[in-house]
């Protein structure tokens, strides 16, 4: 491998860019020319990534066609709002048809009801679907910048594909698993930025521990519901891509999604809290999705459900909280859906040694 090319400078992307670097010559692409001369210059992402020193093997460009030009891995990390039209605009024949593509972004598109490998699928229709992959795990953008260790996991629909990339994001802080489920990968991490949404809230009404780990528990039920139902695989859900990441985003106060959950639990509005954001909150962007999707597979998402008629009705994050607990009382191992998904756990017979 000679060259990455990243589109997207954002936080995230300019994390996994600066990763990459450590191993491969890596240029990012981005729309904004003082991030771009910041990297080139000063190697610094001023606008989205302050106080972390980049390597000085990622270069950047605002031409996305440079930026295209000779790769041999493309990295997008892309908003889902904009994820489209950005691919888009990518000139035809730049990214060849079975050049591994690697999405980070983690959202529903609004509209579609798609997850970004679908959408990247429709806009490069002639693309090998088997070179379409997404990274995923517990990864707030400012630790893993910082050298802190982390985990996270590469996953495409052919598992070589994702085991050949895994020395190009491994670090001495930074290491990646691989994995063939595409699918739960992405719905773990749509799912779990609207679950972050709903841990703010919470700490923003100033509960506790206890309240925290309940939304938490609860989300992943939710969340696995919903990936069983669509073809995601349990280990995905307890693993990093899904209990690991719902865990950091809920848990940090870095997550943007958590910020924005903690705002509104103190009572300021959506419109005031997104005005004063430089950066995007997928959880607020892919909520309305989120849920379309649900309902379209048959799948009660309640949490998420209270999170939207937060964001998008008015109620208020308290009145969210009250409703919830409001909700009869069932079988706690029956609301993961995993009998509905053909997922037997107990055991009958003797217990293996």
């Amino acid at each position: 491998m000679t060259k990455v090319a990243v589109i997207g400078a954002g936080s995230w992307g300019t994390t996994v860019a600066n990763v990459s670097a450590h191993n491969q010559p890596t240029m990012i692409w981005a729309r904004e020319d003082e991030v771009v001369r910041g990297i080139n210059d000063n190697h610094e992402n001023l606008l989205f990534l302050p106080d972390i020193r980049l390597q000085s093997d990622l270069s950047a460009s605002s031409d996305l066609a440079q930026v295209l030009e000779g790769a041999d891995l493309v990295v997008v990390g892309v908003p889902s709002q904009f994820y489209r039209g950005v691919l888009s605009s990518a000139p035809k024949g730049a990214i060849p048809t079975d050049l591994p593509v690697l999405n980070l972004s983690k959202g529903i598109e609004q509209g579609s009801f798609q997850t970004m490998t679908q959408v990247l699928g429709e806009v490069l229709d002639d693309h090998r679907q088997d070179r379409v992959g997404v990274l995923a795990g517990p990864n707030i953008a400012k630790e893993v910048a910082a050298g802190e260790p982390a985990l996270s996991v590469v996953a495409f629909p052919d598992l070589d594909v994702a085991t050949s990339l895994l020395p190009l994001f491994h670090t001495e802080s930074f290491k990646v698993y691989s994995s063939d489920d595409v699918v739960g990968c992405e719905i773990a991490g749509a799912v779990k930025n609207v679950l972050a949404l709903a841990a703010g809230m919470a700490d923003g009404l100033g509960y506790g521990a206890n309240t925290k780990a309940a939304l938490i528990t609860r989300g992943l039920a939710e969340m696995t519901r919903l990936g069983l139902q669509i073809g995601g695989r349990l280990t995905t859900f307890m693993g990093l891509a899904g209990n690991g990441d719902l865990i950091a985003t809920c848990s940090s106060t870095d997550s943007r999604n958590h910020h924005v959950g903690r705002l509104l639990g103190l009572g300021r509005s959506l419109d005031d809290i997104l005005t004063d954001m430089t950066m995007v909150s997928e959880g607020v962007k892919s909520c309305s999705g989120l849920l379309e999707l649900a309902r379209s597979h048959g799948v009660d998402m309640p949490i998420a459900q209270e999170v939207g008629r937060v964001l998008h009705e008015g109620k208020s994050a308290r009145q969210g909280v009250d409703d919830l607990m409001a909700r009869p009382p069932t079988v706690e191992a029956q609301t993961y859906g995993l009998e509905a998904a053909g997922v037997h756990l107990s055991y009958q017979g003797q217990v293996p040694s």
